[in-house]
């Protein structure tokens, strides 16, 4: 007897094209994958005909704040509002950074147990390595706290951590941190960028445009993509000599992609990030300020590079760099807009739509990219990322040949609105399940899942 069998839909199994088959769940788990139609009985049945199953992806770049501060949340409420976003687009794990100055053991508990309290999905955390402090005690955050990935700022130098309450840094500190993760189980993320080269190129560019007239193409100009691809192969080396895995956020260009391509060629253990913004989005949209990020949105070549990227292969996750900022930061023109856009509940329409449907990614292919490949990188392997016995129940139904246009009223994050308003997606999210619970269901959250996530312990040596 199983708790729940999900039949009728096409499943997509760890590497095969979808196939017509059963799954059934038990005790929050995948317990067997079936053949269709047998005479397995179950408390439960959910009919997926007409769907294709897939298993929960994972958004593991994930800004998950209080307002305009996206260090870290303060309240259930952020985590609800933002699981909702991500439940409704079949994300069924996050992981957030904590970003602070203090000694993390100081507040981490605290984070959990708020996260907790609010969150309709299960949840990790990076912690965000600037101090000292913070450096000496990575060996317990690993150990303790289950936490073995930790984001270093390249760009921190020069004043340019005292927005975010952070402190300069070098390069050897970030080879310190290489050092110990080498040592101890970890991995660094780095959010590369040469920040002199952008301050003497912000400096030239605003003496051109100092009201920012020409935008997005101005903000890319003040932070172009070699400033990128000159971190990511300093940090690659720097952790290669160190003995550490690393993994590449958010790659934005073609130039950085192929920096990164280049020092997995040396034998550098990198994995490499992509954001959706990052492939439907350059310097000629239209709403300009709105789609402010950094790294700045590029050309569209270098859209079309990263697709090649993840026909490719090179190109290994895809994460969504989720900052729940509320549209008002957007104000003020290019220099004084915010940074960041809300992401987490597009990733999969995005991939499905643009992806499968306009250049023919295959669906294994995309369940690579956002729950194989994210579960294996980040420590989750073997518990998420999978629709196979033993596996966590993070099940994702979705109506492949579904259409529909995003309005901002959809828009479930807090941020309240979206870089995909009027754009028509063709696959469509129905239901999500976490542990073998419906938290959401055609457009819904369902009852009072508010709660039901859960804090994942990770380790990279499993």
């Amino acid at each position: 007897m199983y708790d729940l069998i999900i039949h009728g839909g096409m499943v997509a199994l760890p590497g095969q094209p979808p196939a017509l088959l059963d799954i059934a769940v038990r005790d929050g788990r995948v317990a067997a994958i079936l053949e269709p139609g047998g005479d397995a009985q179950a408390s439960d049945r959910l009919d997926a005909t007409g769907r294709l199953v897939l298993p929960g992806a994972l958004d593991v770049h994930v800004h998950l704040g209080h307002g305009n501060d996206i260090s870290f949340p303060r309240e259930a409420a952020d985590a609800q509002s933002e699981t909702s976003a991500a439940a409704s687009g079949g994300v069924t794990t996050i992981i957030p950074y904590i970003l602070s100055a203090k000694e993390h053991s100081e507040i981490f508990d605290e984070i959990r147990t708020v996260t907790e309290a609010g969150s309709h999905i299960d949840f990790g955390y990076h912690l965000i390595i600037s101090t000292e402090e913070q450096l000496a005690q990575i060996p317990a955050y690993i150990a303790d706290y289950g936490v073995p990935s930790f984001k270093i700022f390249m760009n921190n130098r020069g004043g340019e951590g005292q927005r975010l309450g952070l402190p300069d840094i070098d390069d050897a500190f970030l080879f310190r941190l290489a050092q110990a993760c080498a040592e101890h189980g970890g991995l660094v993320c780095p959010h590369p960028e040469n920040i002199e080269v952008v301050h003497f190129l912000r400096n030239q560019v605003m003496a051109k445009d100092p009201e920012g007239t020409n935008g997005l193409a101005s903000w890319n100009e003040s932070r172009p993509p070699f400033v990128e691809a000159d971190a990511i192969q300093r940090s690659a080396r720097l952790a290669h000599a160190a003995g550490a895995p690393i993994y590449m956020v958010h790659t934005s260009s073609g130039e950085a992609l192929d920096a990164a391509i280049a020092a997995r060629r040396d034998g550098v253990d990198i994995t490499v990030e992509t954001c959706p913004h990052y492939l439907t989005h350059d310097t000629s949209w239209e709403k300009g300020s709105v789609g402010k990020i950094n790294p700045p949105l590029r050309e569209a070549e270098d859209c079309d590079a990263l697709w090649r990227g993840i026909q490719s292969g090179a190109i290994d996750t895809i994460a969504s760099d989720h900052v729940h900022r509320g549209f008002a930061s957007k104000e003020g023109g290019i220099w004084k807009a915010s940074p960041g856009c809300p992401g987490v509940e597009t990733i999969l329409p995005v991939m499905l739509t643009e992806g499968h449907h306009r250049r023919g990614v295959s669906i294994e292919r995309i369940v690579s990219l956002v729950s194989e490949k994210p579960a294996k990188a980040m420590g989750l392997w073997g518990r998420k990322g999978a629709l196979a016995p033993g596996f966590d129940a993070d099940i994702v139904l979705v109506d492949l040949e579904a259409t529909y246009t995003l309005q901002r009223d959809d828009v479930k994050s807090n941020a309240g609105y979206s870089i995909y308003e009027g754009r028509e997606f063709t696959g469509r999210v129905t239901n999500t399940l976490v542990r073998g619970v419906e938290v959401y269901r055609d457009g819904q959250m369902v009852g009072s899942t508010a709660g039901h996530g859960r804090y994942l312990r990770r380790s990279l040596n499993t």
